[in-house]
């Protein structure tokens, strides 16, 4: 016997919207609770949920309870061990996967999946040289290396939670932190508010550098976008089964783009970018998703230069296949990954 399971958490959008799809297409996907499988892990009876037949497994994230930075980290080495724990079920038990979980944990951390894609030739936004700990050793670096602007990320974040984009005028001693995290005036911890917030004054600003970069950091240097309209903007791609599904471009003011920051959004073809340039960005997305074996679904983050409008990977996400205009509209992606179930599950027809 043959089931299809989706690791993942009842009501969320990303379920609904699967689980519309696999019923059009006529596949009996079976949702397992995040909070089961856990229990059935820790009790060590992992095994019995996938027992009894083949399973093919596609795995979404789990919902985090908190906001505090402090937190991203343990909360990040957790998934990790499930994503192992998940690895060792897979050899158990002989289950085929949307995504593996080594793959998704590859591209959990941020800066081993930019080493990987650099040293295969990928054109990426290029980090600085060095880690970086505090706000005068990235100033020091920053100088040293000519490096006017950077932007700050988790290495094992996302949803812009703890992402910052720092500039500073040697010049003139001005500089300006763009971030989202900011202090609980209750607990006096660091925590993700979903706003983006400028600071300007020095000491303030030196003090969230430093509490921002006590979580484990990636700094890269800040391009130049493209621009529309007045508005500076990146693109993210969906690639799945080396095919790009859907382009969408993240419109927005401030240096950081994530659409749940009241940013916007407007379908790739809305640019009218010049011939050529979608089909270099499509190439650069199938070469990206190579780098990576078992991977058949990834959400892409593209840079496009300024004036050149030359592409870059600015992240890659082994789970990034929620758009919310896709799902409201057609609904593309998932569509696609009920396809690639039906297939598995019937065969080609």
């Amino acid at each position: 016997m043959r089931q299809v399971l989706l690791l993942g958490s009842p009501g969320t959008k990303r379920t609904v919207y699967l689980t519309r799809e696999t019923e059009e297409t006529g596949v009996p996907l079976k949702l397992l609770d995040w909070n089961r499988f856990r229990e059935e892990i820790h009790e060590g009876r992992g095994d019995r949920l996938f027992e009894g037949g083949q399973t093919f497994l596609k795995i979404d994230p789990p919902l985090w309870d908190s906001c505090r930075l402090d937190q991203l980290e343990g909360l990040a080495g957790e998934y990790e061990k499930e994503l192992d724990a998940l690895c060792c079920l897979g050899k158990r038990q002989g289950i085929s996967f949307l995504n593996h979980p080594r793959s998704i944990r590859e591209l959990l951390d941020k800066r081993t999946c930019k080493d990987r894609l650099r040293k295969a030739g990928v054109p990426v936004t290029k980090a600085l040289e060095e880690e970086i700990h505090n706000g005068e050793q990235l100033l020091e670096v920053m100088e040293r290396e000519s490096v006017p602007q950077v932007f700050l990320k988790p290495v094992k974040g996302s949803g812009a939670a703890g992402a910052a984009a720092f500039r500073y005028r040697k010049r003139t001693g001005q500089m300006a932190l763009y971030t989202c995290g900011a202090e609980d005036p209750d607990t006096g911890c660091l925590v993700n508010t979903r706003r983006l917030r400028q600071f300007t004054d020095r000491r303030q600003v030196f003090s969230l550098l430093d509490r921002l970069l006590a979580v484990d950091c990636v700094a890269e240097r800040w391009y130049a976008k493209a621009e529309h309209r007045g508005f500076s903007y990146d693109l993210r791609a969906v690639i799945q089964e080396g095919k790009v599904d859907v382009i969408l471009a993240r419109l927005s003011k401030g240096p950081i783009t994530n659409l749940h920051l009241n940013n916007h959004p407007l379908p790739v073809q809305d640019l009218d970018l010049p011939p050529g340039v979608l089909g270099q960005v499509e190439a650069l997305c199938e070469r990206a998703a190579g780098q990576f074996q078992g991977l058949k679904s990834a959400g892409i983050d593209i840079l496009l230069e300024k004036n050149t409008l030359r592409p870059r990977v600015i992240e890659m996400n082994g789970q990034g296949d929620l758009i919310y205009q896709d799902i409201y509209g057609e609904n593309i992606i998932y569509r696609r990954q009920a396809e690639m179930m039906k297939e598995w599950l019937y065969g080609k027809t």
